[in-house]
């Protein structure tokens, strides 16, 4: 059933066929969460946003109508419940999280961290700072894109998407893809340098 083609999955799942759900969630839950991260900037709420969009593609899998890749068409679903969700969180008032105190020594955070989740094969600190530093920068300069641009260039160069998925995605001409494409990476080539 793995090689199967989403088109036969989605015609399985419309049998209710459990086992090709299974297999299509496989194949596309860890991209489709990456996404929603990159809209969402929460892993939590992304993890959420991936239920819901195979629920509905459990539920509504009639929907696609076979225009355009089953690829694009979850990402249209993700991607418009990652901003209903952001519209959601922005009517709700949130409090903030309370922190704990700090430890006073070493001790006390060796204390708390078990020793079965420190990976001794990671980079050393100062070129994991250095590591995040630069993935963080590069959040920003992307973050600071027009959200027309951002999107397009997520699509594209993060989740790996052909420029027809891309629109299809996002419900556009390819042209129009393209020409969002190459003003972001305008933009952000110049941003980058001056960083």
């Amino acid at each position: 059933m793995q090689t199967l083609s989403d088109e036969d999955l989605v015609a399985a799942i419309l049998k209710r066929d459990a086992r090709a759900f299974e297999v299509l969630f496989d194949r596309y839950a860890a991209a489709l969460h990456r996404h929603a991260c990159c809209i969402l900037h929460d892993d939590v709420p992304a993890h959420d946003v991936v239920q819901e969009t195979f629920l509905r593609v459990w539920r509504r899998a009639e929907q696609w109508d076979g225009r355009g890749t089953f690829k694009a068409w979850l990402y249209r679903i993700v991607t418009n419940v990652s901003l209903n969700h952001l519209r959601t969180v922005k009517r709700r008032r949130e409090l903030p999280l309370v922190l704990p105190p700090e430890p006073e020594d070493e001790a006390d955070v060796a204390d708390l961290v078990p020793s079965w989740m420190v990976d001794n094969s990671a980079l050393g600190p100062e070129a994991a700072v250095e590591l995040a530093e630069q993935r963080e920068s590069y959040r920003q300069v992307v973050a600071r894109l027009p959200g027309d641009k951002r999107e397009a260039f997520r699509l594209v160069y993060e989740m790996e998407m052909s420029i027809r998925d891309a629109a299809d995605a996002l419900d556009i001409p390819e042209g129009t893809v393209k020409s969002r494409l190459h003003y972001a990476r305008k933009q952000l080539a110049r941003e980058w340098r001056d960083f």
